[in-house]
């Protein structure tokens, strides 16, 4: 297979830093099954390897980092778009799970579930051009409870809200403000501060590093709530995959159109 044929490109520097990079762009980095699959066999890779710090980017100057979920994929209606197997949340646990860091680096525009990928990763740097948007009211996406808790965690209960709600786009400046990125450099700087900083990384303890990780996933999961509230988060969300407009959604943006939604 040419790497024009391949969803990502995959290098190892150092012998010790992965370098996944999104090759995708006809379709802006859509997050497909096999885009995503691709992804976690790669980790997967790493991880046997000895790898210890792994870099998700796009290709230089990208105007888009990733659209976020390939519509096609989604189920067209009555089965939950986000469930437990869905190709997405097993990457986003394959991201928390390998035990090094791993580093969105990001250029251009992260649409929707693509912003769940890069706040899943442990550090977020990026560029002037990037931006961030959470689109799940346009295709009428019931998003789930893991994925709320991560923007919850990261930018707060309030500015979660606005994300959801508005569905309009964080410019890069607002979004090194409220955390969502770790660090705001130059474009023509972002590649060599971003693997400064993997290298930094690399040359202290690995084993520290995976154990210190672990421990912040875990305490980050330490969230108990009763069996009911799980069960009324899952009817609610049931009530919109199943929906009028979350199928109108999905077809019109097959179609190329704006949705008639209807709220039912």
């Amino acid at each position: 297979m040419s790497d024009e044929d391949r969803c990502i490109l995959v290098e190892t520097l150092d012998q010790r830093i992965g370098m996944i990079t999104f090759n995708r762009s006809a379709k802006r980095n859509a997050l497909s099954k096999a885009f995503l699959e691709d992804v976690r066999a790669t980790l997967e890779g790493f991880r046997q390897s000895g790898v210890r710090v792994v870099i998700l980017r796009a290709a230089s100057a990208a105007r888009v980092w990733s659209a976020g979920h390939d519509v096609a994929d989604l189920p067209r209606g009555h089965v939950d778009p986000l469930g437990y197997d869905d190709p997405l949340e097993m990457t986003l646990r394959a991201v928390q799970r390998f035990p090094g860091p791993v580093i969105a680096m990001v250029t251009g525009a992260v649409w929707g579930g693509a912003c769940d990928l890069a706040m899943t990763c442990d550090i977020a740097i990026g560029d002037p051009t990037s931006s961030f948007c959470m689109t799940p009211a346009r295709l009428g996406v019931p998003y789930n409870a893991s994925g709320l808790i991560h923007f919850i965690g990261r930018v707060g209960l309030n500015i979660a809200k606005e994300m959801f709600f508005t569905a309009s786009p964080i410019d890069a400046q607002r979004a090194a403000n409220l955390g969502l990125l770790n660090h705001l450099v130059e474009a023509d700087e972002l590649e060599s501060f971003t693997l400064a900083m993997a290298r930094q990384i690399a040359s202290l303890s690995g084993a520290a590093i995976e154990v210190i990780k672990e421990q912040f996933r875990v305490l980050t999961m330490t969230r108990p709530l009763p069996v009911e509230t799980f069960e009324r988060i899952h009817a609610l969300r049931a009530k919109v995959y199943n929906s009028h407009d979350y199928s109108e959604a999905i077809q019109a943006f097959l179609e190329k159109r704006p949705p008639r939604f209807t709220g039912n």
